[in-house]
């Protein structure tokens, strides 16, 4: 799918993030990347294939504080 040189890493690769956006919809809160993976602004994703990973942000700055 992905035209770019070098070629953006695939939707099965864990680096999968890496790929460039083609369609950005922030006021829906989503990116379409060319390598098919729905990416959404709470970092859940959507997989070409239809499976989902959940979101994977860290925690928030305000919890690190010690």
């Amino acid at each position: 799918m992905c035209q770019h040189q070098p070629t953006c890493p695939s939707a099965e690769a864990t680096d999968r993030e890496a790929a460039r956006v083609l369609a950005c919809f922030r006021e829906q809160g989503w990116s379409l990347l060319c390598n098919g993976v729905i990416v959404f602004e709470d970092t859940g994703e959507l997989l070409p294939d239809g499976s989902s990973i959940a979101p994977h942000r860290g925690p928030a700055r305000h919890a690190l504080v010690a």
